[in-house]
C-alpha cells in the first residue's frame, strides 16, 4: 500500500512517524509540497518527497490531504482525476464532504477527519466521518492512519464533526487557558513561576489519567476528590456560583458555531 501526503507540515509529519512506527515502509510514503523546505524536514525519515502533486497520487492507494482550508479548492482541481479505488483522507479543518465531493470524482471514497494538536505528541483523538463509497477495509485503513497519533471515533453524521471540532478539535487551548489562569493565580498566592508551572502542568497531567481510566466518569471522580466542607469543595462551589459550566457550554456551542461557518466561507460554494 502507498500513502501520499498533499502537504507536508506538522500534522503530516506527525502521521508519517506514526505509520512508520506502526511498520509502513518509508519507501511506501511519499509527500507532496510545493515549499522544499517543508519537504527537507521530512528527509530524516526516509521517504518520498516532491513537489509534484500530480507525482504523489499517480501510483497512491491513499491520499492524504493536509493542507490549508484556502488552497484545497485549487488544489483538488488541478490533481489529474483520482482513479475509483483511492482512499482520500482529508485531515483539513473547514472543508465539509460536499465540497469535497464537489472538487474530486463522483464516488470518490473519501473520509474526513479532525484530529488535534496533541497528536503531534502521539497523544491525540481524531473524529472521523466516512461518505457513501468507503468500504470496510478502508474505514479500517484511514482509522490505523490516525490511531497511529492516538486515538479515534467515528461519528454517524458529518455535522457531528463540527461538535468534535468544538470539544476536542479546539478543546486543547480550553485547558491551556485553564492551567494558564491557575499559574497566575498560584503566583497571586506566594510560589514562584516554575513551582507554579510545575504543580499546575503535573496535576494536569495526572487528573487527565485518571480521566482516561477505563469507564472513569469526569463526575464521580470529581465528588471523590471533594470532602464536604473542604478546601476543594470551597473552590467548586466559587466556580459553580460564577457560572463556569454555563461558560463552558457558551464556549462550545461558539466554536460549534464558527467550524459550520468556515465551510461555507471556504467551500466549493465560496
Amino acid at each position: 500500500m502507498t500513502i501520499a501526503f498533499i502537504g507536508a507540515g506538522n500534522m503530516a509529519g506527525s502521521l508519517i512517524r506514526g505509520l512508520k512506527t506502526s511498520g509502513t515502509p518509508a519507501g511506501h510514503i511519499v509527500a507532496a509540497d510545493p515549499a522544499q523546505a517543508q519537504l527537507n524536514a521530512l528527509a530524516n525519515l526516509g521517504i518520498k518527497t516532491t513537489t509534484d502533486n500530480a507525482v504523489a497520487v499517480d501510483t497512491a492507494d491513499i491520499v492524504v490531504l493536509a493542507i490549508k482550508p484556502q488552497i484545497t479548492g485549487s488544489v483538488l482541481q488541478q490533481l489529474p482525476p483520482l482513479k475509483r479505488h483511492q482512499l482520500v483522507i482529508s485531515i483539513v479543518a473547514g472543508i465539509d464532504m460536499r465540497s469535497l465531493q464537489d472538487w474530486l470524482p463522483n464516488e470518490q471514497p473519501i473520509v474526513r477527519c479532525m484530529p488535534n494538536t496533541p497528536a503531534l505528541l502521539g497523544a491525540g483523538i481524531t473524529g472521523l466521518f466516512a461518505n457513501s463509497s468507503v468500504n470496510d477495509a478502508q474505514r479500517q485503513e484511514a482509522q490505523d492512519i490516525l490511531n497511529g497519533v492516538g486515538s479515534s471515533v467515528w461519528v454517524a453524521e458529518e455535522t457531528q464533526l463540527d461538535a468534535v471540532t468544538a470539544v476536542s478539535g479546539s478543546g486543547p487551548a480550553y485547558y491551556f487557558l485553564l492551567m494558564e489562569s491557575m499559574v497566575a493565580s498560584a503566583r497571586a498566592l506566594g510560589l514562584d513561576a516554575d513551582t507554579s508551572r510545575k504543580l499546575v502542568a503535573e496535576t494536569a497531567r495526572g487528573a487527565a489519567l485518571m480521566a482516561c481510566e477505563p469507564d472513569a466518569d469526569p463526575a464521580t471522580l470529581r465528588r471523590n476528590v471533594t470532602s464536604p466542607g473542604g478546601t476543594t469543595e470551597a473552590a467548586l462551589n466559587v466556580m459553580q456560583e460564577q457560572g463556569l459550566p454555563t461558560t463552558v457550554e457558551n464556549a462550545l456551542k461558539a466554536a460549534k458555531d464558527r467550524a459550520e461557518a468556515l465551510a461555507l466561507e471556504f467551500g466549493s460554494d465560496a
